[in-house]
């Protein structure tokens, strides 16, 4: 069985990510979306909170599983055996970082990195800026996935 984690911490998911996940689920037997635990960075969703978001973005995919993750990524690829990583590429500034990692995880673990680029539709998107424009009032439609609007809209608005 092919398999291949998608990490990140999708707060909140974006379409970007969603494309990204989706695509590689064509690509794949089955792919993890890992949600990752950093406790130094301060969220809009708690990781439970994103994992269910994510579930119910991805249901129409059923070889998309979604489970949360802290430590090294290599190691939670080694746990269940996951062969790849897939990223997605921005830019160029996108791939001097991540090339790093590549190649140190598969320094550590011998597991690939695939780097897709991002749909140029997305090509701007982050999390952190979807999370400061809604912050401020912006129209984020389009960008993030309808329940994901509702719920951040409600968590900013509070």
């Amino acid at each position: 069985m092919r398999k291949a984690v998608c990490p990140g911490s999708f707060d909140p998911v974006t379409n970007g990510h969603l494309d990204i996940i989706v695509r590689a689920s064509r690509l794949f037997d089955e792919v993890v979306v890992a949600v990752l635990i950093n406790k130094n960075k301060a969220n809009v969703f708690t990781v439970d909170e994103r994992i269910e978001l994510i579930r119910e973005v991805v249901r129409d995919h059923p070889n998309v599983v979604v489970e949360s993750s802290h430590g090294l990524l290599v190691d939670f690829c080694r746990a269940r055996g996951i062969q790849a990583i897939v990223k997605g590429l921005r830019a160029v500034s996108d791939f001097d970082y991540e090339l790093q990692m590549a190649q140190m995880n598969h320094s550590l673990a011998g597991v690939e990195t695939l780097f897709m680029s991002t749909n140029p539709q997305y090509a701007f998107l982050s999390s952190s800026l979807v999370k400061e424009v809604a912050t401020y009032g912006g129209d984020v439609s389009g960008l993030v996935p309808d329940i994901v609007l509702k719920q951040l809209r409600e968590r900013l608005i509070r």
